[in-house]
Protein backbone atom coordinates (compact mmCIF):
# COMPACT_ATOMS: atom_id res chain seq x y z
CA UNK A 1 0.00 0.00 0.00
CA UNK A 2 1.31 3.52 -1.17
CA UNK A 3 1.15 6.46 1.56
CA UNK A 4 1.37 9.91 0.95
CA UNK A 5 1.06 12.46 3.35
CA UNK A 6 0.21 16.70 3.51
CA UNK A 7 0.83 19.15 6.05
CA UNK A 8 -2.36 21.32 6.26
CA UNK A 9 -3.79 24.12 8.70
CA UNK A 10 -2.14 26.19 11.63
CA UNK A 11 -1.46 23.32 13.95
CA UNK A 12 0.98 21.57 10.89
CA UNK A 13 -1.80 18.97 11.18
CA UNK A 14 -0.94 15.64 9.14
CA UNK A 15 -3.74 14.54 6.43
CA UNK A 16 -2.51 10.66 4.99
CA UNK A 17 -4.06 9.42 1.38
CA UNK A 18 -3.32 5.66 2.06
CA UNK A 19 -3.80 3.73 -1.77
CA UNK A 20 -3.89 0.80 -3.66
CA UNK A 21 -1.91 1.02 -7.16
CA UNK A 22 -3.44 -1.63 -8.66
CA UNK A 23 -7.12 -1.46 -7.64
CA UNK A 24 -7.02 2.44 -7.32
CA UNK A 25 -9.33 2.39 -3.78
CA UNK A 26 -7.78 4.91 -1.46
CA UNK A 27 -8.68 6.23 2.27
CA UNK A 28 -7.89 9.62 3.32
CA UNK A 29 -7.18 9.60 7.14
CA UNK A 30 -7.91 12.82 9.06
CA UNK A 31 -8.11 15.58 6.79
CA UNK A 32 -7.10 18.56 7.98
CA UNK A 33 -7.50 21.17 4.93
CA UNK A 34 -8.41 24.49 5.81
CA UNK A 35 -8.21 26.77 3.06
CA UNK A 36 -9.08 26.25 -0.69
CA UNK A 37 -6.18 25.78 -1.80
CA UNK A 38 -5.73 22.86 1.11
CA UNK A 39 -8.42 21.43 -0.54
CA UNK A 40 -7.15 21.89 -3.63
CA UNK A 41 -4.09 20.73 -3.39
CA UNK A 42 -5.55 17.14 -1.75
CA UNK A 43 -8.49 17.13 -4.47
CA UNK A 44 -5.53 17.05 -7.50
CA UNK A 45 -3.40 14.46 -6.02
CA UNK A 46 -6.93 12.14 -5.89
CA UNK A 47 -7.68 13.20 -9.36
CA UNK A 48 -3.84 13.05 -10.57
CA UNK A 49 -3.52 9.40 -9.67
CA UNK A 50 -7.11 8.53 -10.37
CA UNK A 51 -7.65 7.41 -6.87
CA UNK A 52 -11.41 6.55 -6.00
CA UNK A 53 -12.07 7.46 -2.57
CA UNK A 54 -13.63 4.37 -0.57
CA UNK A 55 -13.20 5.36 3.06
CA UNK A 56 -12.77 8.35 5.16
CA UNK A 57 -11.05 7.79 8.42
CA UNK A 58 -10.61 9.73 11.57
CA UNK A 59 -8.32 9.02 14.65
CA UNK A 60 -10.28 11.78 16.91
CA UNK A 61 -12.51 14.70 16.15
CA UNK A 62 -9.96 17.19 17.79
CA UNK A 63 -10.86 20.23 15.23
CA UNK A 64 -7.14 20.35 13.57
CA UNK A 65 -8.32 16.83 12.16
CA UNK A 66 -11.66 17.86 10.89
CA UNK A 67 -11.32 20.82 8.74
CA UNK A 68 -11.51 18.99 5.92
CA UNK A 69 -13.98 16.24 6.60
CA UNK A 70 -16.90 18.33 4.80
CA UNK A 71 -15.10 19.41 2.18
CA UNK A 72 -14.40 15.08 1.84
CA UNK A 73 -17.61 13.94 2.48
CA UNK A 74 -19.35 16.15 0.03
CA UNK A 75 -17.16 15.88 -2.92
CA UNK A 76 -16.65 12.13 -2.96
CA UNK A 77 -19.68 10.91 -1.14
CA UNK A 78 -18.06 9.02 1.36
CA UNK A 79 -18.96 8.36 4.81
CA UNK A 80 -17.15 9.41 8.25
CA UNK A 81 -15.82 6.57 10.10
CA UNK A 82 -15.04 7.13 13.59
CA UNK A 83 -15.44 6.25 17.35
CA UNK A 84 -18.99 6.36 18.88
CA UNK A 85 -16.77 7.61 21.91
CA UNK A 86 -15.38 11.06 19.64
CA UNK A 87 -19.35 12.00 19.52
CA UNK A 88 -19.02 14.60 22.05
CA UNK A 89 -16.20 15.97 20.34
CA UNK A 90 -18.03 16.39 17.49
CA UNK A 91 -21.00 18.41 19.08
CA UNK A 92 -18.34 20.84 20.78
CA UNK A 93 -16.80 21.70 17.00
CA UNK A 94 -17.60 25.40 17.54
CA UNK A 95 -16.66 25.26 20.73
CA UNK A 96 -13.28 23.78 19.92
CA UNK A 97 -12.93 26.52 17.37
CA UNK A 98 -13.69 29.39 19.86
CA UNK A 99 -10.72 27.80 22.47
CA UNK A 100 -8.32 27.37 19.95
CA UNK A 101 -9.66 31.47 18.58
CA UNK A 102 -9.22 29.14 14.95
CA UNK A 103 -11.96 29.34 12.31
CA UNK A 104 -15.13 26.68 12.79
CA UNK A 105 -15.52 23.93 9.84
CA UNK A 106 -17.52 25.31 6.83
CA UNK A 107 -20.33 22.27 8.06
CA UNK A 108 -20.94 19.47 10.61
CA UNK A 109 -20.85 16.39 8.83
CA UNK A 110 -21.92 13.49 11.37
CA UNK A 111 -20.18 10.06 11.60
CA UNK A 112 -22.08 7.59 9.89
CA UNK A 113 -20.17 4.69 10.25
CA UNK A 114 -18.46 3.56 13.98
CA UNK A 115 -15.27 1.64 13.86
CA UNK A 116 -13.76 -0.34 17.33
CA UNK A 117 -10.96 -2.28 18.41
CA UNK A 118 -10.72 -5.52 16.25
CA UNK A 119 -12.50 -3.97 12.96
CA UNK A 120 -10.67 -4.65 9.44
CA UNK A 121 -11.37 -2.66 6.41
CA UNK A 122 -9.72 -3.13 3.42
CA UNK A 123 -8.50 -1.10 0.58
CA UNK A 124 -8.05 -2.94 -2.71
CA UNK A 125 -6.78 -6.57 -0.99
CA UNK A 126 -5.14 -5.10 1.88
CA UNK A 127 -6.58 -5.16 5.14
CA UNK A 128 -6.33 -2.40 7.46
CA UNK A 129 -6.83 -2.95 10.92
CA UNK A 130 -8.97 -0.45 13.78
CA UNK A 131 -6.56 -0.76 17.16
CA UNK A 132 -7.29 1.30 20.41
CA UNK A 133 -5.87 4.21 20.80
CA UNK A 134 -8.06 6.12 23.36
CA UNK A 135 -6.97 8.91 26.50
CA UNK A 136 -5.56 11.71 23.93
CA UNK A 137 -9.07 11.80 23.54
CA UNK A 138 -12.10 9.48 24.47
CA UNK A 139 -12.34 7.22 21.40
CA UNK A 140 -9.12 7.72 19.74
CA UNK A 141 -8.09 4.94 17.70
CA UNK A 142 -5.09 4.00 15.47
CA UNK A 143 -5.08 1.87 11.79
CA UNK A 144 -2.40 -0.56 10.93
CA UNK A 145 -1.67 -2.25 8.16
CA UNK A 146 -0.41 -5.00 8.80
CA UNK A 147 1.25 -5.92 5.17
CA UNK A 148 2.89 -2.43 4.55
CA UNK A 149 4.59 -2.11 8.12
CA UNK A 150 2.65 0.91 9.31
CA UNK A 151 0.57 2.48 11.38
CA UNK A 152 -1.59 5.77 11.34
CA UNK A 153 -2.03 7.02 14.79
CA UNK A 154 -3.02 10.25 14.97
CA UNK A 155 -2.10 12.41 17.77
CA UNK A 156 -2.05 9.21 20.34
CA UNK A 157 2.06 8.61 20.08
CA UNK A 158 4.45 11.10 18.36
CA UNK A 159 8.58 10.88 17.71
CA UNK A 160 9.94 10.83 21.56
CA UNK A 161 6.40 11.80 22.91
CA UNK A 162 2.99 10.94 23.36
CA UNK A 163 -0.69 13.20 22.92
CA UNK A 164 -1.31 15.53 25.37
CA UNK A 165 -4.49 14.46 27.80
CA UNK A 166 -5.27 17.96 29.22
CA UNK A 167 -7.66 18.45 26.53
CA UNK A 168 -11.71 17.47 27.18
CA UNK A 169 -12.06 13.88 27.53
CA UNK A 170 -8.16 12.89 27.99
CA UNK A 171 -6.95 10.40 30.21
CA UNK A 172 -3.61 10.01 31.25
CA UNK A 173 -3.37 6.86 32.36
CA UNK A 174 -5.55 5.64 29.49
CA UNK A 175 -3.46 6.39 27.35
CA UNK A 176 -0.46 4.96 28.48
CA UNK A 177 -2.51 1.54 29.06
CA UNK A 178 -4.22 1.93 25.50
CA UNK A 179 -0.25 2.51 23.59
CA UNK A 180 1.20 -0.34 25.54
CA UNK A 181 -1.12 -2.93 24.61
CA UNK A 182 -1.95 -2.03 21.10
CA UNK A 183 0.10 0.72 19.20
CA UNK A 184 3.12 -0.66 20.86
CA UNK A 185 2.69 -3.99 20.62
CA UNK A 186 3.19 -4.21 16.82
CA UNK A 187 6.36 -5.36 15.41
CA UNK A 188 9.25 -3.28 16.49
CA UNK A 189 9.72 -2.04 12.68
CA UNK A 190 6.35 -0.90 11.97
CA UNK A 191 6.47 2.92 10.82
CA UNK A 192 4.81 5.05 13.25
CA UNK A 193 2.95 7.83 11.21
CA UNK A 194 1.56 10.72 13.72
CA UNK A 195 -0.56 13.56 13.55
CA UNK A 196 2.34 15.77 13.66
CA UNK A 197 5.57 15.86 13.06
CA UNK A 198 8.55 13.43 11.77
CA UNK A 199 7.35 9.29 11.39
CA UNK A 200 9.13 7.19 13.36
CA UNK A 201 9.35 3.53 14.45
CA UNK A 202 7.85 0.81 17.20
CA UNK A 203 10.95 -0.28 18.22
CA UNK A 204 12.72 3.26 18.83
CA UNK A 205 9.84 4.72 20.55
CA UNK A 206 10.03 1.48 23.09
CA UNK A 207 13.41 2.09 22.90
CA UNK A 208 13.84 6.22 23.60
CA UNK A 209 10.40 7.59 24.56
CA UNK A 210 10.66 8.18 28.03
CA UNK A 211 6.75 7.77 28.59
CA UNK A 212 6.34 4.10 27.21
CA UNK A 213 9.43 3.54 30.22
Amino acid sequence: MEITRFTFNPFQELTYVLWDKKSLQCAIIDPGCLTGDEQETLDRFISDNRLSVKHLLLTHLHIDHYYGVPFVAHTYKVEVEANAAEKPLLDMMKQQAIAFDTPAPADIVPITKYLADGDTLYIGDEPLQVIDAAGHSPGGIAFYAPESGFVCCGDALFCGSIGRTDFIGGDYEQLINSLHKGICSLPPDTVVYPGHGPETTIGDELQHNIFLR
